[in-house]
């Protein structure tokens, strides 16, 4: 029995019609009669045929249809963070247009654990940050002509990259804090690298995550002394447990915290709990990124909002506008500063 696919050639000749007739009922780019699409779909139908093959029309393109997502985090913590699923979202949507879909890969892999920046047949790139090993390949990359796009990330002087004003955004909740008279100020902070396991910053500590030292420098810009506590990734547990340890010496205790992610300030909030503090009269909490925090009612966050879905649309277009041929420009994006309800002036005393 013949497993060969039907061939648009083969609903033509069912069909009673041209091919190229046939073709455009698929395209849907020529108007034809509402009979003859009609014909045309019921003999694909009776022979199989879903449509034409995408295999074929990237041949005709000379391109494959995929772009490639490189972060520099275990993929199944990855989407566990919403502000990397509202960028996803902005980014597919860029990127629909052009008949791509996008493949998610890590900064690298074990060899033969499957494709890679270097090794998967892409369009073009969009790194999410770019450090460490992930710099490595990026010569590689550029070498087989693949256009790249990076989201906060310095992936060098040619490379378009789609940023943030984090240092800014950090230093305005700084001011903040400091307006309301808060001087012993802590600082829970997002990785210091891959593979960070958690704990406390040193002056010789190697920060090689871009977003984190961007929002570390705006904190001390305003509170130079102020000890930081880096968490092993953007979640309300990692929050809790940072929160554990900065709260655990009542001799020692801030009267504000400054968590570099919403997330890692409801963990914060919770370890204030635990402790017997109240938020924010006993101590205030400031987060970053702007987004809807499950089960933190009645607190809302004194947070910076940044816009995540525009940071990915901004990659996608980016990504668009050279593989048509044009070149991208670097976007910097603002956050706008929210006061919720988690500050207030520094306790007396």
């Amino acid at each position: 029995m013949s497993t060969r696919r039907a061939t648009i050639s083969d609903v033509a000749r069912e069909a009673g019609v041209s091919p190229s007739t046939a073709s455009v009922v698929f395209s849907g780019k020529t108007p034809v009669s509402d009979a003859t699409r009609r014909r045309v779909r019921d003999a694909a139908a009776a022979l199989g045929y879903t449509g034409p093959d995408p295999r074929a029309a990237s041949l005709r393109r000379g391109r494959s249809g995929i772009v490639g997502v490189v972060f520099e985090e275990h993929l199944r913590t990855a989407f566990l963070d919403p502000v990397k699923t509202l960028m996803m979202d902005g980014l597919a949507d860029a990127v629909a247009p052009l008949g791509a879909g996008l493949l998610l890969l890590r900064d690298h892999e074990p060899a033969g654990s499957g494709p890679s920046l270097t090794t998967a047949p892409l369009d073009a790139a969009v790194l999410v940050g770019c450090s460490g090993l992930l710099r490595e390949s990026l010569d590689a990359v550029r070498a087989r002509g693949i256009p790249v796009v990076v989201i906060e990330g310095d992936a060098g002087h040619d490379v378009p990259r789609i940023g943030l004003d984090n240092r800014e955004a950090q230093r305005h909740a700084a001011s903040h804090l400091r307006t309301l008279g808060h001087r012993d100020v802590a600082i829970v902070a997002l990785p210091a690298r891959a593979g960070w396991e958690r704990g406390w910053l040193g002056d010789g500590t190697a920060i090689t995550i871009d977003v984190t030292r961007e929002r570390l420098a705006g904190a001390l810009d305003v509170f130079p002394d102020a000890p930081a506590y880096a968490a092993a990734g953007s979640f309300i547990d990692e929050g809790l447990l940072a929160g554990r340890e900065i709260f655990a010496g009542p001799a020692r205790r801030p009267t504000a915290v400054m968590a570099q992610s919403d997330l890692l300030a409801a963990g914060v909030i919770r370890a204030a709990e635990e402790a017997g503090l109240r938020v924010p009269e006993d101590v205030s909490v400031t987060g970053f990124d702007g987004i809807v925090v499950d089960g933190l009612a009645p607190y809302e966050l004194t947070t910076l909002v940044q816009p995540a879905a525009d940071k990915g649309r901004a990659a996608g277009e980016a990504v668009a506008a050279m593989l048509d041929g044009g070149v991208a420009a670097s976007i910097n994006f603002t956050c706008t500063f929210h006061e919720g309800n988690t500050t207030a002036p520094a306790p007396a005393g």
